[in-house]
């Protein structure tokens, strides 16, 4: 506010618009007595001179609806209309005292010498408080009849009969606490200017010389702030600590509380000087904080009400923080995800645009210790990175005790980013509905084992199905104590990354995921004997610290990856077995996984665009070489998946195969005639017992072997009745196209789609030009080449010779 400002100019207006709001709501909602004044500054006024109870309207005819509804809403009974006392005041307060009568509320007029509004008043007779005091006390009661007689608690109900005009204090008297007001802590600076009504002997002439009304004797105190946040507290390791005078409060277990308004049991600790009392209990539970009280009344030597007093002051200030404890508690936790540093960004791109990609990816598996298991470490690779997509793969690795499954899935998570995985030892059963609070959209959800999860079953189906999860549990309301449903949503997708012993498992669960099994061989064994020598080396050393530069890259190249939209121009084209129901899901694991190879090589692909109902999509195209790999991958993982046997299972049948073969060519007789026992079997294989009868009975079940009474009656031994069919292992899926019959069926037509993608690319707006695409098409020709032109060559004579092929894999079918 200055004073060369140009004539006319207003010292301060009301900005256009409606007017909405109530300053100070907090005041109606604790006092049942407010001040009305007719502009902010002076309800500033009071409240500097510390009368709390004061809201503003919007100037003499800006008592607005939202006014009345408050006031209705915290059951105001008496309004001290403070307007300035010139005409437009006067009528303002007399129109609005008309008004809040019909709605029940009784109206006071505080009357200023003529001319004056509250801010030129308190700054002309001081101190405010005194004064402003004064003019409380003698308002003009604004109805028809004697005034409704009141007393000293704004909150009191207003008693019957004639009015007695008791003397009051201007000194705050504390109420209890618990009978609807509050008690807080006076300002200081007020603390020091107490003063009682008797010593008051302001004369205003102004008000003196009017006796048309009689006036009422009011309280006039000042009105301390409601806002439980101004208790002073340290808050540290769990405790919550409160000094209040002389008195200090220690609070426990304040954490533990994330129900609001049903419960709020503490341990609290009082002392002062050397005396002290401690005591659990529920702060909402009035007999609890009773005996507490008295208790420690009698152990600090206090009055009782002193800690009453501290005990709702506590009270408030608990309720606060727990408040905001359980907003940080339910609030879902958002992704930090901390900026790359720019030579970090620029190594994770050099990765991602290697044309050997995938071999860099099987290299940086064995250089952080993961020796063989060659398609296993692709897949779960290919696996993980499909969460960025819409219907990210499940994988269950599936093997004996200690073959290295474990590692396999630790070697796997290491190279994918913090903030995207999320690792459990055990679930329990209802554990996934409820975890809302937790971002699972497009993570990994990794299990150590499949049976520490098994009650947990039937949500991870849902979840890897449906991609969201929903539940209707029964819960009671906090305000009202009846019980509610309430819903619970936990959304995906969530990629699923498990391991398992188990040969009998949820055959519902497995085929949902792909399932890749551990080599068990003596050869494996030998090699990873050999690597954990080499890390007690000198070269192991080195060996550690440049695995962590390895995670550290492909974690930033995780990170890097978008989640694109994959199209596959080749679908049309592509082949599945459609013998059994099952074959649904898996075909969509085949088309993932095309995708998966397709969204990594993304910054080596052009990104196209299109537009479609006003919004623009990107997308990444899959080739060839993609379609080749996936092949090659999927005869091994869903092949796996098909089989009827264990892979470990299958490898005991192999081992017996060989064993029965050389003792019936020995023994010149059939097959048929030869029988076996259990310890023949452990003495060939070198297998455990345990392990023996596991495998043995699954064989059994499925009728490889049969069963025969032993010579003395109480022992068994075993006739072979596998004949040797598909005895290479090799898993593969029949029916899948040939990659190179695909590759000569599209090349006929090579100038005709290129011309048809030329004009689609040119009305989309591609942002590189075809010609790069087929760059990067013919770089990654050579990822895996040598494995694919051998794989392809052997899919092509397997499509001549479909028939035989089927029947040389006729341990894939139903029957042996």
């Amino acid at each position: 506010l200055r004073d060369d400002l140009r004539a006319g100019t207003p010292k301060h207006l009301y900005l256009p618009g409606p007017h909405r709001g109530v300053w100070n709501i907090e005041a109606l909602a604790t006092d049942k007595e407010i001040i009305l004044c007719e502009a902010l500054i002076d309800a500033l006024t009071f409240w500097t001179a510390g009368y709390r109870n004061v809201t503003s309207s919007y100037g003499t005819g800006g008592f607005t609806d939202d006014h009345l509804k408050v006031f209705k809403q915290y059951n105001t009974r008496r309004v001290l209309i403070a307007y300035d006392r010139d005409e437009a005041g006067e009528a303002g307060a007399a129109t609005l005292a008309e008004h809040l009568r019909r709605e029940g509320i009784d109206c006071y007029r505080l009357q200023f010498p003529k001319g004056m509004d509250v801010n030129e008043y308190a700054l002309s007779v001081m101190p405010a408080t005194k004064s402003l005091g004064v003019v409380i006390r003698k308002a003009l009661w604004l109805g028809n009849g004697q005034a409704p007689a009141i007393t000293s608690e704004p909150a009191s109900v207003e008693s019957e009969g004639e009015n007695p005009s008791p003397s009051f204090s201007l000194t705050p008297t504390p109420l209890p606490v618990g009978e609807g007001t509050s008690v807080l802590p006076e300002p200081s600076a007020l603390a020091r200017d107490r003063i009682h009504s008797e010593a008051i002997e302001v004369e205003l002439p102004s008000l003196a010389a009017n006796k048309a009304t009689p006036a009422i004797t009011l309280p006039a105190s000042p009105r301390p702030t409601p806002a439980s946040s101004e208790v002073p507290c340290e808050v540290r390791e769990g405790e919550v600590k409160i000094i209040l005078g002389d008195r200090h409060y220690r609070v426990r277990g304040l954490n533990k509380n994330l129900a609001l308004d049903v419960v709020l049991k503490v341990n609290v600790m009082i002392s002062c000087n050397d005396a002290f009392h401690v005591d659990t209990f529920d702060l909402y539970a009035p007999r609890a904080k009773h005996a507490f009280i008295v208790q420690a009344a009698i152990e600090l030597n206090v009055k009782e009400d002193v800690i009453r007093h501290d005990l709702g002051r506590v009270l408030r200030r608990l309720e606060a923080l727990q408040e905001q404890n359980v907003k940080q508690t339910l609030a879902p936790k958002k992704d930090e995800r901390a900026p790359i540093p720019e030579a970090d960004h620029q190594e994770a791109l050099a990765l991602l645009k290697s044309p050997q990609l995938l071999d860099r990816i099987l290299a940086d598996f064995t250089a952080c210790g993961i020796v063989g298991e060659e398609t296993n470490k692709l897949i779960g690779y290919l696996a993980a990175t499909s969460r960025k997509l819409d219907a990210p793969l499940a994988v269950m690795v599936q093997s004996s005790s200690a073959a290295g499954k474990s590692s396999l899935m630790e070697a796997v998570l290491a190279l994918m980013p913090a903030e995207d995985k999320v690792q459990y030892s055990a679930m329990t059963g209802q554990a996934l509905f409820y975890m809302s609070s937790i971002n699972l959209k497009h993570k990994i959800l990794a299990l150590a084992e499949e049976a520490g999860a098994a009650r947990a079953a039937y949500a991870l189906k849902l979840l890897q199905s449906e991609g969201v999860l929903t539940i209707a549990s029964t819960g009671k309301n906090p305000e009202t104590g009846e019980l509610v449903t309430q819903e619970y949503k936990v959304e995906g997708p969530v990629m699923i990354f498990s391991t398992t012993t188990a040969i009998d498992h949820d055959e519902e669960l497995m085929n949902r995921c792909l399932t890749i099994g551990v080599d068990e061989s003596r050869e494996q064994t030998r090699a990873i004997l050999k690597l954990q020598r080499q890390k007690r080396t000198l070269e192991g050393l080195f060996a550690k610290k440049a695995r962590e530069r390895i995670i550290k890259q492909h974690q930033n190249a995780q990170r890097l990856l978008r989640a694109l939209a994959v199209r596959n121009p080749y679908a049309d084209d592509l082949t599945f077995p459609d013998e059994r129901t099952r074959l649904r899901r898996d075909h969509e694991k085949y088309l993932t996984l095309i995708d998966t190879i397709a969204l990594l090589h993304q910054y080596q692909r052009p990104i196209k665009t299109t537009e479609y109902d006003g919004e623009t999509l990107e997308y990444v195209e899959v080739t060839l070489d993609d379609i080749a790999m996936a092949t090659r991958l999927a005869h091994d993982a869903l092949g796996r998946s098909l089989d009827e046997l264990h892979p470990q299972t299958r490898r005991l049948l192999l081992l017996i195969d060989e064993h029965v073969r050389a003792a019936t060519t020995q023994l010149a007789i059939t097959r048929a005639d030869y029988r076996f026992s259990r310890r023949d079997v452990r003495h060939q294989t070198g297998w455990s017992d345990t392990q023996l009868r596991l495998h043995l009975d699954r064989l059994v079940d499925l009728e490889y072997l049969l069963v025969h009474r032993g010579g003395r009656g109480q022992s068994f031994v075993y006739e072979l009745l596998y004949d040797g069919a598909g005895k290479d292992g090799k898993p593969f899926v029949p029916g899948l196209i040939d990659i190179e019959t695909l590759r000569r069926s599209t090349s006929t037509t090579k100038s005709s789609r290129g011309s048809a993608e030329e004009f689609a690319g040119s009305t989309r707006g591609d942002r590189v030009p075809n010609a790069a695409g087929s760059r990067s098409n013919k770089n990654n020709k050579n990822v895996f080449h040598q494995s694919t032109d051998r794989n392809s060559h052997d899919r092509a004579d397997e499509n001549a010779h479909l028939g035989e092929a089927i029947s040389t894999a006729s341990y894939l079918q139903d029957a042996p």
